[in-house]
């Protein structure tokens, strides 16, 4: 089988398509035939091997993982014998390692059944960006119905889900985003969107429940402002920062900052959880939430797609169809 692969750190150059062993299942793994698969800012970090600090886990010298790629949807192939939850033929969804491949062994709790009404370019889309976009808002955001919530980074990947899914969760939304971005915002169900070229969204009179900071664009003395004494920022992303500290400089800057606040301060990375990816595709096959795609790649392309996410500004998700 082809996947891509990288053997040193870089710019997307560094990566080739070429062929591989096939992956052997483990009696709880499940073969799964990729159809598509979407690159994340993750796939971006481990490429380029920064920030530098996190050399010890990717690798001093050479990547320690070669393989890229989490997010997928394909079709099963072979199951273990322990699995339950599925069986060769069945449509799936979720993460894995080395997604950016024609066939990926993942364990099953991390795959969901694909909703029928998505083609697998939509739903390769899902699963790493929606489920940061749902535990952000339900669960470090505690997001209730009624609630006011400000996303900061409204057109991105996770943008354009968290904007959706608080809605779904019946709070009133208002999505910081771009000119060009303004339309896309609106159409997904905001309230209220705001121009950051335009204005300063930290400036409003507005105060929050909830921001779900996806961009990393303000400091804590600013994000403070446009939240109620009671309420919550949740950092799901950050700018890229130095080579080496990358985001990581961001992120402790308001933690420090914070510490004395009534406010609370989350940073989290998302966990693959099965009954997520069920919630997540209930609401999708119920048109509560619909994936941006802005472009679909080939999987030979993927090189290509990683550096347009790398230049920033992508709307919704980047796609490599294999």
């Amino acid at each position: 089988m082809k996947a891509i692969v990288q053997d040193r750190f870089g710019p997307p150059e560094v990566l080739e398509f070429r062929e591989v062993d096939e992956p052997k299942v483990g009696d709880t793994d499940v073969l799964v035939r990729v159809r598509a698969a979407s690159v994340n800012p993750a796939d971006w970090y481990l490429m380029m091997g920064v920030p530098w600090v996190a050399r010890p886990q990717m690798g001093l010298r050479r990547p320690r993982t070669t393989r890229l790629g989490v997010d997928l949807a394909g079709v099963v192939e072979v199951v273990g014998g322990n699995v339950t939850r599925f069986k060769a033929g069945d449509e799936v969804f979720g993460t894995g390692d080395g997604t950016l491949a024609e066939y990926v062994a993942v364990a099953e709790d991390t795959l969901a059944p694909k909703p029928a009404r998505l083609s697998f370019e939509q739903a390769a889309a899902v699963p790493v960006a929606g489920l940061t976009a749902l535990q952000g808002l339900r669960d470090k955001g505690r997001l209730q119905p009624g609630q006011q919530v400000l996303i900061n980074g409204a057109s991105g990947g996770v943008g354009t889900f968290a904007v959706q899914l608080a809605k779904a969760l019946g709070a009133e939304v208002t999505g910081v985003c771009s000119t060009r971005n303004l339309d896309l915002a609106g159409s997904l169900g905001g309230d209220r969107v705001i121009d950051y070229t335009q204005e300063d969204f930290t400036r409003t009179d507005r105060r929050h429940d909830l921001l779900l900071d996806v961009a990393g664009s303000r400091p804590w003395s600013a994000c403070r402002r446009v939240l109620t004494p009671q309420g919550r920022l949740v950092l799901v992303g950050a700018p890229k920062g130095s080579r080496l500290l990358g985001p990581l400089g961001h992120i402790v800057k308001v933690r420090l900052a914070s510490l004395r606040a009534s406010q609370t301060v989350v940073f989290f990375i998302s966990k693959a959880r099965h009954q997520d990816l069920v919630a997540l595709a209930e609401l999708l096959e119920a048109g509560k939430v619909t994936p941006v795609v802005e472009r679909s790649y080939a999987l030979s392309e993927a090189a290509d797609a990683l550096r347009h996410l790398g230049a920033g500004h992508a709307q919704g998700k980047l796609v490599a169809v294999a």
